[in-house]
């Protein structure tokens, strides 16, 4: 055999004895019988999961699971096999990690890799990877001969907006480094266990299971989906033993190129795997085997600028100056103007800049943009991005929109210099770099003067705000001529299409009708396209000829016929990274309501995990249907079985924070006071007993209704 193969297979039949040797203790000191699962995830073992269809429940479950490890590893010359004795490699290390769980346990609660990366942290990331603000996975590995090394490597992608997840020492050699870590900043520690890099393989295999329909038990549609569609790749830092170079070639099979800085000379294989010794090329090589281009945006700031910043959390004692309308006033617009009101790049600064020793400001950010496409609609979708631009400078925190905003700037970004005026080239680099086809010219001044931002917020901001809202409110399906197609998640769920209405934003909460009516004229031949309100055929369910015949062509013949109102009658499809997921509870009449967020149980005997593994991947499930959390207020929610009456159970969190707007409409349509108090919670009840006693002492509205089914 090949020093490689050799390698490859001496790996995989160290960890499938290994394996063997560890089940077989925990089934002597457990009991086969004994329950063992990975935390919050509806996929059991995944990647036992989705290869075989075998759904690992207890200790037992595992016997026949190393016995197909065993299998995988024949010993035979060919890459081929030696590539499927690295897949075996990847299901030890799985059985490995589960065990550590077994009893309840959490093993990494006292160290600095977080293991398991449940579900809704992985539909959480589908967004971001679908547009592109996640160009790619990165997983790092080893040990570095100097920490600085790896460090600025990850860094490197930090600043590129790559995910990257560490494993082994570079985790102390990157904080040794000063990287900074954790999900919002894009970088996160697995574990110390070279086993833990199945913590990263799982996230890819999941997302084959969650966004692409990929069924349980299909190897080769796992394959082809990993390969083609997760663009992740391995570098290893430091001296590689036998496990590591059979896990990286159970890597290889999934697609994911392993880039290494020892020399391997003839053992490469090219695309595959390669040496590269200078870690000043790493990250160019990385990208490149993958193929992941990035767009870069070079900004005349003194921090860095990323997507990977935008969850960075700063700290009242490494703040230096906070902009905070629960102290002053503060107030974000943008609005369109004529060609001769716009000085193109004029930024300007009213007031005191963050250099004068206070602490506490004032801050009214106002925008200027024109253009001969420019329409007055499009201004809250430019003006939303604002926390997302703000938030990408290195340094800086922004939460909130309109007038109720925190903004703060961290000692360390002030020491390098930030100051307003990078927050105004912020602005204008990125509107005229993403809203180029509508704005022709930008200006921006920023008014820290508390009365003079008062004013500003008096007479300008809030006339424009309650003419948007008023505008909003008269926004009903029925006062428009066209609905919109978005296909953004058609990279990761090519089944799926969302139809966005002025009532029904995306499933994913991030694309309303207005939002995909400026996508549309931003790129006529992008994601979202024009749907015409052509051949209604049933008003109560919302069915159009024109619907289902863009939704055809869109899903490439994959659905045929959708509703937009109802959820019994060929439901809207979702593609995984819903925020919520509303099903029917049938002892009730109605249906329950809930977020991923949400971990418990449910009245209808699912947690939401085991509820989306049914709902999502562009399939349509009668009965279930994923969703954003504001149409929930819609009167358009499940309308055709009766509307938001249904609604039966929701976790207190979503029920709170959707309250205000649940209740007004309720209100409206059915006369119904405090409508949310008819709803239970999992403070009131998990069970469905418990449930049909609470809607009964309730006198909830669902129990007049007629039977849903």
């Amino acid at each position: 055999m090949s020093v490689l193969t050799d390698l490859i297979y001496g790996g995989s039949h160290a960890v499938a004895g290994l394996t063997e040797g560890a089940v077989n203790d925990a089934i002597a000191k457990y009991g086969a019988d004994q329950e063992i699962a990975f935390p919050d995830t509806a996929y059991f073992f995944p990647t036992i999961y989705a290869a075989t269809g075998v759904k690992v429940k207890t200790l037992g479950d595992l016997t026949a699971c190393v016995g197909v490890l065993k299998s995988l590893i024949t010993d035979q010359e060919d890459l081929g096999q030696a590539l499927n004795a690295g897949l075996a490699t990847a299901v030890g290390a799985e059985i490995l990690e589960g065990l550590k769980y077994v009893n309840g346990a959490e093993p990494y609660a006292n160290d600095s890799g977080i293991g398991f990366v449940p579900d809704p942290i992985i539909r959480s990331l589908g967004v971001p990877l679908v547009t592109g603000d996640i160009p790619g996975v990165a997983v790092v590995l080893g040990k570095a001969a100097a920490a600085e090394d790896v460090a600025k490597v990850v860094k490197d992608y930090q600043s590129k907006g790559i995910m990257t997840f560490l494993v082994g020492d570079v985790i102390e050699q990157c904080a040794e480094g000063g990287v900074k870590m954790g999900l919002e900043m894009r970088v996160v520690p697995l574990g110390h266990d070279v086993t833990s890099v199945i913590h990263v393989v799982t996230v890819a295999i999941r997302a084959a299971l969650i966004f692409g329909n990929v069924q349980p038990g299909d190897l080769a549609g796992l394959l082809d989906y990993t390969k083609n569609r997760v663009p992740a790749f391995v570098n290893t830092f430091g001296e590689i033993d036998a496990v590591v170079v059979s896990a990286g070639a159970g890597a290889i099979a999934l697609g994911f190129p392993v880039v290494v800085d020892i020399d391997l000379g003839e053992n490469q294989v090219p695309g595959a795997l390669e040496s590269v010794c200078d870690h000043a090329e790493t990250v160019k090589k990385s990208l490149e085997l993958r193929g992941i281009k990035i767009k870069s945006k070079e900004l005349p700031i003194p921090v860095a600028f990323a997507a990977a910043f935008e969850g960075e959390i700063i700290r009242k004692a490494d703040m230096k100056v906070e902009f905070w309308s629960g102290k002053n006033p503060t107030a974000e617009l943008v609005l369109m103007k004529d060609l001769s009101e716009v000085e193109d790049h004029k930024i300007t600064i009213e007031g005191s800049d963050i250099d004068c020793g206070e602490k506490d400001f004032a801050l009214a950010t106002y925008v200027k943009v024109a253009g001969k496409k420019m329409q007055a609609d499009f201004e809250s979708v430019i003006e939303r991005k604002i926390h997302a631009w703000f938030n990408y400078m290195e340094g800086v925190m922004h939460t909130g929109q309109r007038n109720q905003i925190r903004i703060r700037v961290s000692n360390a970004a002030y020491d390098a210099g930030l100051r307003l005026k990078h927050f105004g080239e912020v602005l204008y680099h990125m509107i005229m770099d993403e809203f180029d086809a509508v704005v022709d010219k930008c200006e921006v001044t920023l008014i820290t003067d508390k009365a003079a931002t008062q004013k500003f917020l008096d007479e300008v901001a809030m006339p424009r705000y309650n003419a948007r809202d008023d505008r909003l409110a008269s926004m009903t399906d029925e006062a428009v001529d066209q609905f919109y197609t978005c296909i953004l998640c058609q990279s990761f769920a090519p089944a799926h299409c969302c139809v966005v209405t002025p009532e029904r934003l995306g499933l994913c909460g991030a694309v309303s009708w207005l939002d995909a009516k400026a996508t549309n004229e931003l790129n006529p031949n992008g994601p979202c396209q024009p749907i015409p309100k052509d051949g209604l055929i049933d008003e109560r369910t919302g069915r159009y000829e024109a619907v289902n015949r863009i939704v055809e062509e869109a899903t490439h013949g994959a659905v045929s016929s959708v509703t937009l109102y109802s959820i019994l009658e060929d439901p809207m499809t979702s593609c995984g990274c819903f925020e919520c997921i509303c099903g029917i509870e049938p002892a009730s009449n109605g249906f329950i309501v809930v977020n991923r967020e949400y971990k418990g149980m449910t009245p209808a005997g699912m947690t939401f995990g085991e509820l989306a593994s049914c709902t999502g991947g562009g399939v349509q499930t009668p009965g279930y249907m994923g969703h954003g959390r504001h149409f929930i207020s819609s009167k358009k929610f499940i309308y055709a079985e009766g509307g938001i009456e249904r609604i039966v159970w929701m976790p207190k969190e979503l029920k709170d924070d959707v309250a205000d707007k649940l209740n007004a409409t309720a209100k409206e349509l059915y006369g119904i006071d405090n409508f949310t108090d008819f709803v239970a919670d999992e403070t009131i009840c998990t069970e469905v007993d418990d449930l049909m006693n609470f809607l009964t002492e309730k006198n909830h509205p669902v129990l007049a209704m007629e039977p849903l089914m």
